[in-house]
């Protein structure tokens, strides 16, 4: 009988250790899928960046939600987005027809304009875009054939994967191929800013967001860099600012999030930050 009890005693102890294992497996399975529904992963251009981040913040204020976001660039971004490391990709250009094909759906957020800056002390302020062309290809090298100073230029251009690069390139029609082989290349609009902030030879393109008094803006034949002449496409240096998913990889949280930025609480976020809102 003690035999037997103490057997009966084992497995009794063996069972309840097993079903106690078993719950907690299953609690943090349970707590690993909250986690993954209540976390949103973004990743790409730093044109977007400050915008997304800006509305991220306010949203997770009254949202059990966490959004991460990683400025990398739209190439990165929309790579992570076709093969899921991020939830949705942000870029400051369009979609490829092969990344369309990839399956990636867009959805515009906002719109913004790419300006091009000098050193504040520059007297160029108005250029045709045929001569933004000419500067960026090395054609017109001295600030004199525009109007300026005796001084040569020295352009300021983005990296290769940059979204506001190849917007620039496409709205302004050179190719990389053709960008003057002595450019600087700056990664991000901010070190673009501070480059030709402290350089009198020098110019560059940035987001609108990203104009503050250390530079001087150029109009282009004429038209100012505004919100109101992009939206009347008065002002052709713009693109626009999107998020893009795989509809297998969009969370209800990251549709939830989408729907907000698109909603007057959120497009009322991208006016604020000195984007251009799409309604």
């Amino acid at each position: 009988m003690t035999f037997i009890r103490k057997t009966a005693i084992g497995l009794l102890v063996l069972f309840t250790v097993s079903a106690l294992s078993a719950c907690n497996n299953s609690n943090n399975k349970t707590d690993s899928s909250n986690d993954r529904t209540n976390r949103i992963s973004i990743s790409g251009s730093t044109s977007v960046g400050p915008l997304a981040e800006k509305i991220a913040d306010k949203y997770m204020d009254t949202n059990d939600v966490k959004i991460e976001i990683n400025q990398i660039g739209s190439s990165a971004g929309i790579t992570n987005a076709t093969s899921g490391v991020s939830e949705i990709g942000m870029s400051s250009r369009d979609l490829k027809e092969e990344e369309k094909a990839s399956g990636l759906v867009e959805t515009i957020i906002a719109y913004d304009g790419i300006v091009v800056v000098t050193h504040p002390a520059n007297k160029v302020k108005n250029l045709t875009m045929d001569q933004v062309k000419q500067i960026f290809t090395g054609e017109v090298s001295n600030w004199k054939e525009l109007g300026g100073e005796n001084l040569e230029i020295v352009v300021v251009s983005r990296e290769d994967g940059s979204g506001s690069r190849e917007a620039f390139q496409e709205i302004v029609g050179y190719s990389s191929g053709e960008l003057i082989r002595n450019a600087i290349i700056a990664s991000g609009n901010g070190n673009i800013k501070t480059t030709v902030a402290m350089n009198k030879h020098a110019v560059g393109f940035i987001s609108f967001e990203y104009i503050d008094s250390s530079i001087s803006t150029i109009d282009i034949s004429g038209v100012k860099a505004t919100a109101e002449n992009v939206l009347q496409q008065k002002y052709s240096l713009s693109r626009p600012f999107l998020f893009a998913h795989k509809e297998d990889h969009l969370t209800t949280a990251g549709q939830q999030f989408i729907e907000y930025i698109l909603s007057p609480e959120g497009q009322d976020i991208v006016e604020e930050v000195g984007a251009i809102r799409v309604k």
